[in-house]
């Protein structure tokens, strides 16, 4: 007689109890994840213009290694941008294009996500495919991952709100008659002046927020069991600690951004996957 019991299947109600335990347990799971596992903060070392430097030249590295794979797996960017200027063609759209579109580097540091998971499994020495990028969903920091990008997002909606709110109290609330009128208003007004000024400012600060909380928070969830808590404070503590070398990053990747989108977005297929690469070597040398 063996002494292995039969396999059931068990009745609909046993089954159903079963998956309910299972989802409490990888619930639970990831709300110990998201809280972390240590209350040790990792040391943040003091940068230079230099670091930027190195951190760029290893992320041009990643890229050469693995090009064909990173530009597959950012080439929906291009897209994305697309699709926001072909919805400008709108005219009640229109004043909200170029919000859009420079708002859309407040959600970058969540799209790069794979890019850090690439040069973090060059660095480890494992395979760095495009498919390995995926990895990260099934690590343990992936639900830290979701939250952070969700905080991300709902900051990037909120600038588009303030943007229309900045646009209503300058320039409309009408939508602009032509495409034409609305470039002679912007360009030609006192009232499209103190929109481009005032919208410049906030804009900037909308831009200093989502660095100050990413700079190096997505890399480190990936890197370490340290929780959101932590990786947030570890990366607000980087940019206290080096504010002018953050903010010059912060204005390059802007700048590269800006080229990288000039030729129809599609410059982006190089520009992402460098400064994904590069944000994760920065990541190492700031964070010990």
């Amino acid at each position: 007689m063996s002494d292995t019991a039969p396999k059931t299947i068990g009745n609909p109600a046993s089954w159903v109890l079963q998956s309910m335990q299972s989802a409490s347990h990888g619930t639970a799971d990831a709300i110990d994840e998201i809280r972390g596992a240590s209350h040790s903060r990792p040391r943040v070392r003091s940068l230079d213009m230099a670091d930027l430097t190195h951190a760029l030249r290893a992320g041009w590295d990643d890229f050469k290694a693995a090009r064909s794979d990173a530009m597959f797996l950012v080439f929906i960017y291009p897209l994305i941008g697309l699709a926001m200027v072909v919805s400008g063609f709108h005219l009640e759209v229109l004043p909200l294009l170029v919000p859009m579109v420079m708002g859309f580097a407040l959600v970058g540091p969540a799209a790069a996500i794979g890019l850090y998971e690439m040069s973090r499994r060059r660095e480890a020495g494992q395979p760095m495919g495009w498919a390995s990028a995926f990895a990260v969903i099934r690590s343990p920091a992936f639900a830290s991952v979701l939250m952070l990008a969700f905080y991300l997002a709902a900051l990037f909606v909120i600038w588009i709100m303030v943007a229309e709110a900045i646009y209503g109290a300058t320039l409309g609330p009408e939508s602009p008659a032509t495409l034409s009128a609305f470039v002679r208003d912007v360009f030609y007004t006192s009232s499209g002046w103190t929109m481009i000024i005032v919208g410049t400012l906030v804009g900037a600060a909308f831009a200093y927020a989502a660095l100050a909380i990413s700079i190096v928070s997505f890399p480190l969830l990936l890197d370490r069991h340290v929780g959101l808590p932590i990786a947030v404070a570890t990366s607000l503590e980087v940019m206290r600690k080096n504010r002018v070398v953050c903010l010059a990053w912060g204005a390059l990747v802007g700048l590269m951004l800006v080229i990288g989108s000039v030729p129809l977005f599609a410059g982006l297929i190089f520009v992402v996957p460098l400064l994904g690469h590069a944000t994760w070597h920065l990541y190492r040398r700031a964070v010990m």
